[in-house]
């Protein structure tokens, strides 16, 4: 990365703050901090992986929620957006590709829908989203995302679905407790990484605490 940048961290910097300056104060989750986490996180696992492109790593955490269905109802948009600002950035047309390549496959699409992610760098990355959205954190977004749009926060008279393709889970208004079932409880065993693996197993645990004192207090057994 050469030109206007006299270091990789430079442009690394100036676009982490253009992101942050885009994605402060958004209320489903989805926030600055969110991202800044799955950064973090994939800059972590990154580590333990020599072969890993690191800078394709942290680009493409940085910016994988600009094309994300859950926040734009044109994803294509936000491919050209995250095009245009690492083209701006001074990327390698290759390196942008390879981040686009990421943003179009990190997202979870439905339990029985294959997933396509092959590359290490986006493997990584995935394994960071995704252990944002279990654990403690992820239940908080979770709730956060359901309130959002409106879901209701629990109706036992409406059943979980393991959904056969995008659009079924995509369109799916079902209450909050179901996602934990529809997407949540599935993550642990979708990993990619060892090293995610590892980190998933408490995270995963601590969700089905949460579930069961939830089921107690709703029935007024505590």
């Amino acid at each position: 990365m050469e030109g206007k940048f006299n270091t990789r961290d430079d442009a690394i910097n100036q676009i982490s703050n253009e992101i942050k300056e885009r994605f402060s104060g958004e209320g489903t989750g989805h926030d600055w901090w969110h991202i800044y986490r799955v950064w973090r996180m994939s800059r972590n696992l990154a580590s333990q992986y020599d072969e890993a492109d690191d800078l394709v790593i942290e680009l493409a955490a940085l910016t994988h929620d600009m094309a994300d269905h859950k926040l734009m109802e044109k994803p294509e948009e936000g491919e050209k957006e995250i095009q245009e600002l690492l083209k701006r950035h001074e990327v390698l047309d290759e390196d942008i590709n390879h981040v686009l390549y990421i943003s179009r496959n990190i997202s979870f699409k439905g339990a029985n829908v294959e997933e396509q992610m092959s590359t290490l760098e986006g493997k990584i990355v995935q394994d960071a989203d995704r252990l944002d959205a279990i654990g403690a954190i992820g239940i908080a977004r979770t709730f956060a995302y359901g309130g959002s749009k409106k879901h209701e926060l629990y109706n036992p008279e409406i059943s979980v679905e393991q959904h056969d393709n995008f659009e079924a889970y995509k369109s799916s208004k079902a209450p909050t407790i179901n996602h934990f079932y529809e997407k949540l409880l599935l993550l642990k065993d979708r990993l990619n990484t060892e090293a995610a693996r590892k980190i998933a197993e408490e995270r995963h645990r601590y969700m089905e605490e949460f579930l069961e004192r939830f089921y107690e207090e709703w029935e007024g057994k505590r």
